[in-house]
């Protein structure tokens, strides 16, 4: 599925309504096949994909994790994102695509500096709840149960950097450090003054 604005990151739940035909029959595949699929981010200045090179080709795959139709025929489902992952080819094209993909890991950097930056980043959060910003509902309360930098950083990507080309620039970077170091940038850009 390919859209304006959005990044699926590992982890991170989105809701959709499916209401195009191409996309309510995608969904009917996905739930009758592997109850997933991915978002891609359509590519700045394009307002539908209409050929492969408009959207990004790294994008979150995700797992349907409920889905309900409505008596229009649209559909409401939550998509729990599982994976960062790369387009290498389509099998289908129409009526919606079906892409080849791989799996994409992580590289093992330094996990002491990434422990220490996904410290700053917990704190710098914490920092933005005591301020009273407006944050995603219960999203405090996840920062104390994380305990991978990776996991960290994919979390505070995906609910607090505003910019869907910045996201999609955190969904690329394979190194936890690197992706880190990026969003206290941008939430100190974001959130002036915080820390």
């Amino acid at each position: 599925m390919v859209l304006p604005g959005l990044a699926l990151f590992p982890n991170g739940i989105v809701p959709l309504r499916i209401f195009e035909p191409r996309y309510r029959a995608m969904l009917e595949w996905a739930l009758g096949h592997d109850r997933m699929f991915c978002i891609a981010l359509l590519k700045p200045g394009i307002a539908e994909a209409v050929t492969e090179d408009q959207f990004f080709h790294t994008a979150g795959v995700g797992l349907v994790s409920a889905s309900v139709t409505q008596p229009d025929g649209t559909s409401k489902l939550m998509l729990q994102g599982l994976a960062r992952v790369r387009f290498t080819g389509f099998s289908q094209l129409q009526p919606f695509r079906i892409a080849k993909l791989r799996t994409i890991s992580p590289i093992a950097g330094d996990s002491e500096e990434a422990a220490a930056l996904a410290g700053e980043v917990r704190d710098l959060c914490t920092g933005l709840a005591d301020r009273r910003v407006s944050l995603p509902e219960s999203f405090v309360g996840m920062l104390g149960r994380i305990t991978d930098p990776e996991d960290l950083a994919d979390a505070v990507a995906h609910s607090l950097i505003s910019d869907p080309f910045d996201r999609q620039a955190l969904l690329e970077e394979r190194d936890p450090a690197a992706r880190l170091r990026t969003i206290l940038r941008l939430l100190r850009g974001q959130f002036p003054g915080v820390a």
